[in-house]
């Protein structure tokens, strides 16, 4: 079996981590620090053809493949967690939803500028009570004249203050559960909607999280995103890319973490030698390098499945599950190997470990993933 990357991939890949090098690392500790939406590096981003990698032509993208995709995601994260965020946001879950069942209007006035970076999306879906359990989501839709009209309440939104249109799930039937759920288009200056407070974060700062209030607002039936009931399985349907998209990121910013580890190693003396020479570190900077290998075949697995048209829910849940929690791992082996430097702001341990709980939440938790893995082993 060949695990290596074309000539295409590979020279992408380097491509991204050049931009990467010569862009968004010096700009990173400034991005975490004013933790506002990075305007300047998103438009690059656009002006790369980044936000339409997974889109055809014929709306404006690129057609690359799933893997592709994910080595873009890794890369940007190795760079800035909260820029790989905001990409990832604009190139999935903001805007799919459009691109599958929205009208040739809305592509040509929201999808197609989105992938310039003229226009932001993003999608509403947690609740302030409800963040896992999405059947019990409170947010309703019901029908009124030619359209619909929501109302509720939406949390950790991300790029909301930024954002020119929502994908929004709510209720559409209160009583049926998971198949009660249709996602609609909601473009900011609708009368009704308001973006509320901005949520302050330990992490990936920039990218910008926010509440969402909906009082009443009306859309036009064609904003309904799909067949009435079918909310939930349409989202279904991107769920593995979702999750190993999320592994991607636990990558980058891991492999950031080792990277970083390394070189402090190497450079701190201690006791008359660099502290890498010792066997405690040396066994930890192991231990890193492996867990990182683990997680990229997973999730690179997972890529090449969905590019070959088998997506694996399982599979993918593993990658983000094992790639989110090696994030987590190698970011607190840095700050123990930096030591009292890792404590410190001017090294960017700290940041490492504090964007990496991102990871944890977004595509489901620890928790729900082994339900899900469970499940799908037959359990």
């Amino acid at each position: 079996m060949d695990f290596s990357l074309t000539a295409e991939q590979d020279a992408f890949r380097q491509s991204v981590a050049a931009f990467v090098a010569r862009e968004v690392m010096p700009a990173a500790r400034d991005l975490d620090e004013r933790g506002e939406f990075p305007w300047a590096l998103f438009r690059r981003c656009a002006d790369l053809g980044y936000l339409g990698l997974r889109y055809p032509e014929a709306v404006g993208g690129s057609g690359a493949d799933t893997l592709s995709f994910n080595l873009m995601c890794e890369e940007l994260a190795y760079g800035s967690a909260s820029l790989a965020a905001i990409v990832a946001m604009q190139c999935l879950m903001g805007t799919d939803f459009v691109y599958r069942f929205g009208t040739n209007d809305h592509k040509q006035r929201l999808l197609t500028p989105a992938l310039r970076g003229e226009k932001i999306g993003t999608i509403a879906m947690t609740e302030p009570d409800f963040g896992s359990d999405l059947g019990g989501i409170q947010a309703r839709a019901v029908r009124e004249g030619d359209g619909w009209v929501l109302t509720g309440r939406k949390m950790w939104i991300t790029s909301a203050t930024v954002a020119d249109f929502f994908t929004v799930a709510a209720k559409t039937d209160p009583d049926a559960g998971f198949k009660g759920i249709d996602m609609f288009l909601v473009e900011r200056g609708m009368p009704g909607l308001t973006v509320g407070r901005r949520i302050e974060k330990m992490g990936v700062r920039a990218a910008e999280t926010s509440e969402v209030v909906l009082e009443g607002v009306h859309v036009p039936a064609e904003n309904l995103l799909g067949q009435q009931g079918t909310g939930f399985r349409n989202l279904g349907a991107i769920l593995a890319e979702v999750r190993t998209m999320t592994g991607a990121l636990g990558l980058g910013l891991g492999r950031a973490a080792l990277d970083a580890s390394m070189k402090y190693a190497r450079e701190r003396i201690q006791f008359g030698r660099p502290i890498a020479q010792f066997q405690a570190i040396s066994h930890k900077l192991a231990e890193m390098a492996t867990q990182l290998e683990a997680a990229r075949w997973l999730v690179y697995q997972s890529a090449w499945r969905i590019d070959q048209g088998r997506a694996d829910m399982k599979l993918a849940s593993m990658a983000k599950l094992f790639a989110s929690e090696m994030a987590n791992k190698l970011a607190d082996e840095a700050t123990r190997i930096f030591g009292s430097y890792g404590f410190a702001m001017e090294y960017e341990a700290q940041r490492y470990y504090r964007d990496a709980r991102f990871l944890l939440y977004g595509g489901g938790t620890a928790e729900i993933l082994r339900t899900v893995i469970a499940k799908e082993m037959g359990l």
